[in-house]
């Protein structure tokens, strides 16, 4: 069903290409359609593209090889369901709020999501469709937020990986992704633009499963078997010393718990690293799929291709598992955009740009001629696509990663060009880190005690308090003001 001012903006539209046509001989060129990939929990380096010794993702390379790769692309928050909210709406966690826990976490806003990069593509006339995971709230409540978003959209909220259909058998949800978006594709008028956003649950534990392998990473079947004759190499900082050089607070956490269901002994990592892989090759088949679709309905000219994932991974790093600090292996995701117009990008180009998931939602819209919102607290990467760097880009971001969870550290600071900045805000008191990527490109050595970094650290405290204030939005902080007082109040 159509947005209520859809019809409007069409006629408006229109009236606009009329002018237009009357006083130019060329039609004005067809606003482009995109296809939208979000993997779940996918570092930088576990591409074919990107180096990685082992595993195959011929389809993802292939873009890569036609497109830009962004090889400094990273989150500003490590975590699932921040990363998922900051696409979504184009700000930062502390712009929207959405942390996906309890109080002082919110839901994402109304009005966040009237300016959202698929509502906003819907109401200029694009058709719009969602599958896979979601793993956001609204405060709305879900329902009205995605028939708002979305002309249609399927949800796989990472519960099961196998689906019962209708004739009984089971199918991986994330081939079930691939069904519905080919019959998408399929069902797709004439003369109008689409946005297509396949949401992978892929490759995400089963964190209620810790059986090695299949149990905690199901792959679908295509790929069994698949990698049995390879040996993954060992996480490159994988030294126990590493982790111990950690403080009490993350040596003792989340991170190392999950260390323990999936790495703790080397039978175990490579029993799991290996169906780490087969579903993140099972992912890329789908991929495949849904390019050869465009490819046979013709419309893969004039269709934008964006892969990336909503965060990093320790995968055994540091005596760690998943996401959520400030290390590198954390932040930097996979970033490729395939614009195929001519003359849009220069194919093959491995950009060094420092690039955001809260760059993509200014990025679609500038990529389909729409203004972007003034709320946004991003950048469109629409300059960097020709392969250039502009002048002002930024050198450095503010990131953070916001939990309820005791045993999950909450952070806020700078990944700089140099510098690292990382403050620990749980901890009483105030744990301090700061990195050289220059001299210590693997954040071994923590010079925030060190004297001579004295005013760097300063400079860096007083930059991240800077980021804070011009990101918080007074309605956010109304709203965790009122939840955490919620939370406090008595029976």
């Amino acid at each position: 069903m159509n947005h209520p001012v859809v019809p409007m903006i069409r006629a408006l539209l229109l009236s606009a290409m009329l002018a237009t046509s009357s006083s130019a001989e060329e039609e004005p060129a067809a606003a482009p359609n995109f296809v939208f990939i979000l993997v779940d929990d996918q570092r930088n380096d576990t591409l074919g593209c990107a180096g990685h010794p082992h595993i195959r993702t011929p389809n993802i390379d292939r873009l890569a090889a036609q497109g830009v790769r962004f090889s400094n692309a990273c989150v500003t928050t490590p975590i699932c369901m921040s990363s998922r909210g900051t696409i979504l709406t184009g700000m930062t966690e502390t712009g929207h709020g959405y942390t996906g826990g309890g109080p002082p976490a919110i839901p994402l806003l109304k009005a966040d999501i009237d300016t959202s990069f698929p509502t906003l593509l819907r109401v200029a006339g694009y058709r719009t469709g969602f599958y896979g995971k979601l793993h956001l709230k609204f405060a709305e409540g879900q329902a009205p937020a995605m028939k708002r978003l979305y002309d249609d959209h399927r949800l796989y909220q990472g519960g099961p990986h196998f689906v019962t259909i209708p004739d009984g058998s089971k199918r991986h949800c994330d081939d079930l992704v691939g069904d519905h978006s080919v019959d998408f594709l399929r069902a797709q008028p004439a003369n109008q633009p689409f946005c297509l956003y396949l949401s992978f649950n892929i490759a995400h534990a089963r964190d209620d499963d810790h059986r090695p392998g299949s149990g905690h990473y199901p792959w679908p079947p295509s790929a069994d078997g698949l990698y049995e004759d390879i040996e993954p190499p060992p996480p490159r900082l994988g030294d126990p010393k590493i982790h111990e050089m950690h403080p009490d607070f993350m040596r003792d956490s989340m991170n190392r718990d999950r260390w323990f269901w999936r790495w703790d002994t080397p039978e175990k990592y490579r029993i799991n690293m290996r169906a780490y892989y087969r579903m993140i090759t099972c992912m890329d088949a789908v991929i495949g799929r849904v390019l050869a679709e465009l490819e046979t309905r013709g419309l893969a000219d004039n269709t934008v291709v964006i892969y990336t994932a909503d965060n990093g991974l320790f995968m055994g790093n540091r005596g760690f598992a998943d996401k959520w600090l400030h290390y590198e292996e954390s932040l930097r995701v996979p970033l490729i955009i395939h614009d195929p117009r001519s003359g849009k990008t220069k194919p093959g180009t491995v950009h060094p740009a420092m690039a955001l998931n809260v760059d993509l939602a200014p990025t679609l819209l500038d990529l389909a001629g729409l203004k972007v919102p003034e709320k946004y607290q991003g950048r469109s990467l629409v300059p960097l696509l020709s392969g250039a760097t502009p002048p002002d880009w930024r050198e450095e971001f503010f990131c953070e990663h916001h939990s309820t969870n005791p045993r999950i550290s909450e952070w806020l600071g700078i990944r700089g060009k140099r510098y690292t900045y990382a403050r620990y805000v749980k901890q009483t008191p105030v744990f301090e880190m700061l990195h050289d990527l220059e001299k210590d490109p693997d954040q071994l050595t923590n010079l925030a005690s060190d004297p001579g970094h004295s005013e760097i650290l300063r400079q860096f405290r007083d930059r991240t308090d800077d980021y804070e204030k011009r990101y918080s939005r007074p309605e956010i902080i109304r709203l965790k003001v009122e939840a955490v007082a919620k939370e406090k109040k008595p029976e």
